[in-house]
């Protein structure tokens, strides 16, 4: 029996419709993209096969330049396109989880830890360099959030680096194109078996401040907490 064509799943389209999705997305904050690649192609293959003619072997040339062309384009492609994404995200909400989220190893990310009305928010990363707070959202407002989460984490670990990371384009700040770059830059100070152990205490944190009940409303005068049934007399 002849097998069944698979039809094209709309989620998941192909190489080249990606590639041409990318780039329309790219050239709305990046007009001059198709230049660059265009010349990026055509320089690297000219001065490939120049050196060819030179050596008396223009064709063998030609062919490797015609492939190392083509892999300094997608390079360039690639840089652009994800500056021009990384541009298109600034600013939004979630937009730092996001980056931290494409780092595929090194780090165990946990997105907003802390969160408020507003929308400012605070992620953690878990790696070698230790813990690393990332923050998002008005400077002023997130610096409590900040202030809170880590009197949280000082509960269940200690001895380990904290760094503050506050996304954004003022003074201090980490622009967003950067981010990555900047976690990776950090000092790395801790084996790969403490990292998980910190992790596991800190999910472990979560998962009981999720789970604490929390009273309704403000609690009358003089109250006192239960601590426990009494037992009934005979």
């Amino acid at each position: 029996m002849a097998r069944k064509k698979k039809k094209a799943d709309p989620e998941n389209p192909g190489r080249l419709r990606q590639i041409g999705l990318t780039y329309k997305m790219t050239r709305r904050s990046d007009r001059w993209i198709g230049w660059v690649i265009g010349g990026v192609f055509l320089g690297t293959f000219g001065v490939v096969l120049a050196i060819g003619f030179l050596i008396g072997h223009p064709i063998y040339l030609g062919i490797l330049g015609f492939l190392v062309a083509l892999l300094a384009t997608a390079i360039v492609f690639g840089r652009r396109a994800e500056r021009a994404a990384y541009g298109q995200m600034e600013g939004q909400p979630g937009a730092a989880a996001a980056v931290l989220e494409n780092i595929k190893r090194g780090f165990v990310i946990t997105p907003a830890v802390a969160i408020n009305r507003s929308q400012d928010v605070v992620h953690r990363a878990v790696g070698k360099c230790g813990i690393v707070l990332v923050a998002e959202g008005n400077p002023n407002r997130v610096k409590g959030l900040l202030a809170a989460e880590k009197r949280k984490m000082a509960r269940v670990v200690t001895d380990v680096p904290v760094h503050d990371i506050m996304v954004g384009r003022e003074e201090g700040q980490v622009p967003l194109g950067k981010l990555r770059s900047k976690l990776m830059k950090l000092p790395r100070v801790l084996p790969g078996a403490r990292i998980t152990e910190i992790n596991d205490r800190l999910r472990a944190m979560g998962d009981l401040m999720k789970n604490m009940p929390v009273p309704k409303g403000p609690m009358p005068k003089g109250m006192r907490m239960p601590k426990g049934q009494m037992p009934k007399g005979r």
